[in-house]
């Protein structure tokens, strides 16, 4: 999710209907902000007791660091607002709209903000067939559409739009997955490049830091017997359900004992100690940019995690410039593959 101007955009133009008289916030509490973001205007209006939901730690961190608290998940109950901060992936914005739709009461409204540049005229377009027409307006180069109080949505589709939502097979079976998350309709080509190359003789405690869906960290599982647990890192909580049930499957079908946890959890901030090895395959995308920083920080966090005596595991684009952070957090860095423009690096001897 991004951080950028994009994104405050997208709030501050949320509350222009407010601003401007056209719609009213409520005088109690009712009020549901679904995948709330930081910032100055959610800072200036709030008031005590509204509820937000956020997904990605990263996002969620911040809104904590303000004073509000936060859910992961989608809460239950009715609200008499419920604001829509959508994202880039058609089905998931879909399934955010008819979750807000459940979500209002009978004299509610939901409105929604998207940056003109990130799919506005569509995701506007989407709502009003679900909502049976909108009022809209344009502002900070977003639109900002609205449902009329006591909309009832369209029956036919709120259904199917409320099971885009619902975790999926991917990879013939293999794997279940979620819509948006990242690389979830097939095997990523980066993560399937490291896992063929990973030694099998890999054993003890294993981190997958950014899992997703978790493949890696299956793959681990299945291809490594002397591995005894492993624990799983990822940012964005929808990801968590498929990911313990992507772990359940691996570890049956391996017929071992493996020990496992699923943190949801910015790599940024930290892992755990002492791990034998950890792999990672980091995001390296800040909005549509890309953004070094991000796979820096997972470099970062691996060597401050990994055991004297551990190994370290990425795959990057090879066009990103991660050598100089290897080698300040690494004595022994050696490219081990290069292949359809990605490439495999395995690091040694932490520098503390």
């Amino acid at each position: 999710m991004s951080a950028g101007s994009a994104s405050d955009a997208a709030l501050d133009a949320l509350f222009v209907p407010f601003a401007t008289g056209e719609l009213s916030l409520p005088a109690d509490d009712s009020l549901l902000i679904l995948r709330a973001r930081d910032g100055f205007v959610l800072r200036e209006k709030r008031r005590p007791g509204w509820t937000l939901q956020q997904s990605f730690k990263p996002a969620a961190d911040a809104l904590a660091r303000s004073g509000f608290a936060v859910l992961p998940e989608i809460p239950e109950g009715r609200y008499r607002v419920v604001m829509v901060l959508p994202t880039r992936q058609r089905e998931e914005s879909r399934a955010l709209f008819a979750q807000a739709m459940t979500l209002v009461d009978a004299t509610g409204v939901v409105v929604a903000s998207v940056p003109n540049a990130e799919g506005a005229k569509t995701a506007e377009a989407d709502f009003a067939l679900l909502a049976g027409g909108v009022a809209r307006l344009s502002k900070h180069k977003c639109r900002v559409f609205w449902t009329r109080p006591g909309t009832a949505p369209d029956a036919s589709l709120l259904g199917g739009w409320l099971a885009l939502d619902e975790p999926l097979p991917t990879a013939d079976g293999r794997f279940m997955t979620r819509r948006g998350l990242f690389a979830w309709d097939r095997v990523d080509t980066a993560s399937s490049l490291l896992a063929s190359v990973l030694p099998t003789s890999l054993s003890g405690r294993v981190a997958d830091l950014g899992a997703g869906f978790g493949y890696l960290a299956c793959e681990v599982i299945a291809r490594c017997p002397a591995v005894t647990a492993v624990d799983l890192y990822e940012a964005e909580a929808r990801a968590l359900d498929p990911a313990r049930r992507n772990l359940a499957e691996a570890i049956a079908r391996s017929g071992r004992d493996v020990a496992t946890t699923v943190r949801w959890h910015d790599v940024a901030h930290g892992i755990d100690a002492g791990y034998d090895t950890i792999v990672a395959n980091p995001p390296f995308h800040q909005g549509r940019a890309d953004d070094p920083s991000l796979g820096r920080a997972f470099i970062a966090a691996a060597a401050r995690g990994l055991a004297t005596h551990g190994s370290f595991w990425m795959v990057a684009n090879r066009h990103l410039a991660y050598e100089a952070t290897l080698d300040a957090c690494f004595a022994s860095v050696r490219t081990v593959a290069e292949r359809d423009g990605f490439k495999v690096v395995e690091s040694r001897e932490p520098r503390r």
